[in-house]
């Protein structure tokens, strides 16, 4: 039997909507800085809440990407896609008109879609009636809406898929572009994930879950491994990034950034919520991304935590670590960027890729902010000091979502040799 024909795949473009800017630069600058975008709900009144505080995408205006008209047909969600896809693509240079449009896929993840339509539709519909519901209702809300209206935009005519798998729908995105991509279904892809989840409705259903830290000081809010940690900051935003086959950028003449070296998914299978607290699925992930990547955990220079600062995750997602790294756990700096930019949902995973890719480019680790109670039961490096500089040759950025999800994403500094 002939061994099917596999290829490297490379990062050509980057872009971001976050709670630290709406552009790459914007965004490492605040990372390195060691600078939060946490702060109180400017949207609704939270006095009702016992949550009050959010890391918004406060730098954001519809009005920089898109004309009135376009800007009302498109969920908050979509619009962030939308605008962190045309950044990519820029820094990507990939003109659709020289490429196979069927050669080319968007696969863009959201763990909950359209949530400001929902809320505003079902509050016509209670208040005002059936008839005063929008048409647009369904197709602005539906989670699939991001990856269909930038493959409208750019047309990108080969596989176009949404990933909903909580807060790993971003990881698992890029990785499944990843995969399409290194066996040879596609050329090149558009990948990532979105999310706008900040409403009175998500911020009700999260907070009576006891998921979200009922902290009024939004230096101590999101503090992942930190001893007093309570819950996680839910934030707002995009990650997408510009995949190709080497081959492909190459032809091209494309900027490579870095590589996507490995990927690795698994299910928990054990809880709707909790993680498992034998850190199994999590660090199988890890070594699977390791594997693919033909890579030791002597070699990994970084891992980009999904760490969000809630009691059980940050727990077992060091004891995941552990079992994953063996002796090389507590060599190995980790760190939760979530400290800084709260918890985007579905769009973690595809904006940690990228800042684990800053990292990588830059030679600095992104620190854990906040950080300053040590937990026994969390005891690696989980950079506290602030940036660190460093020469990281290889990267995982780990995504865990409700449902026992688990994503890890493995990625390297580009170099022309292969691995």
């Amino acid at each position: 039997m002939a061994m099917l024909e596999t290829h490297r795949v490379v990062i050509t473009g980057m872009g971001v909507i976050s709670p630290l800017g709406s552009a790459l630069e914007s965004f490492w600058e605040s990372l390195a800085a060691g600078r939060h975008g946490i702060g109180p709900v400017t949207t609704f009144d939270t006095s009702a809440f016992r949550c009050s505080l959010v890391a918004e995408a406060r730098g954001y205006d519809p009005a920089d990407w898109f004309d009135r008209r376009e800007a009302r047909r498109m969920d908050r969600f979509c619009q962030f896609a939308m605008a962190a896809a045309q950044q990519a693509m820029t820094m990507s240079g990939l003109d659709m008109a020289d490429c196979d449009p069927f050669r080319i896929g968007t696969i863009v993840g959201s763990g909950v879609g359209g949530l400001h339509t929902t809320h505003a539709e079902f509050d016509k519909f209670f208040h005002h009636g059936i008839n005063r519901v929008s048409p647009l209702f369904i197709p602005m809300m539906i989670s699939n809406m991001a990856a269909g209206t930038i493959s409208m935009k750019f047309g990108t005519k080969g596989d176009c898929t949404c990933v909903t798998t909580a807060c790993a729908s971003g990881a698992h995105s890029i990785g499944e572009a990843y995969r399409a991509i290194r066996y040879g279904h596609l050329d090149a892809c558009i990948a990532g994930g979105c999310e706008a989840p900040i409403t009175p409705i998500a911020l009700a259903g999260f907070s009576n879950m006891t998921a979200l830290s009922e902290s009024r000081d939004p230096d101590r809010a999101s503090i992942p491994f930190d001893r007093e940690r309570d819950g996680f900051i839910m934030g707002e935003g995009a990650g997408i990034l510009v995949l190709e086959s080497l081959s492909h950028a190459r032809k091209r003449g494309a900027r490579i950034v870095a590589e996507i070296c490995g990927y690795g998914s698994t299910s928990d299978a054990y809880h709707i919520t909790s993680p498992d607290p034998e850190g199994a699925g999590a660090a199988a992930a890890m070594r699977l991304a390791m594997e693919e990547a033909g890579i030791r955990p002597d070699q990994v220079g970084y891992i980009n935590a999904h760490g969000t600062s809630t009691p059980l995750n940050d727990k077992y997602e060091t004891l995941s670590i552990r079992r994953a790294m063996g002796d090389f756990a507590t060599r190995t700096p980790v760190s939760s960027t979530k400290s800084m930019t709260g918890h985007l949902l579905g769009a973690a995973g595809a904006v940690e890729c990228i800042a684990s890719v800053q990292a990588l480019v830059h030679g600095l680790i992104p620190p854990t902010v906040g950080y300053r109670v040590p937990d026994p039961e969390c005891d690696l490096d989980y950079v506290p000091e602030g940036a660190r500089p460093a020469a990281i040759r290889y990267a995982l950025s780990n995504s865990l979502g409700f449902g026992g999800h688990n994503a890890t994403l493995c990625m390297g500094r580009w170099e022309e040799e292969s691995r």
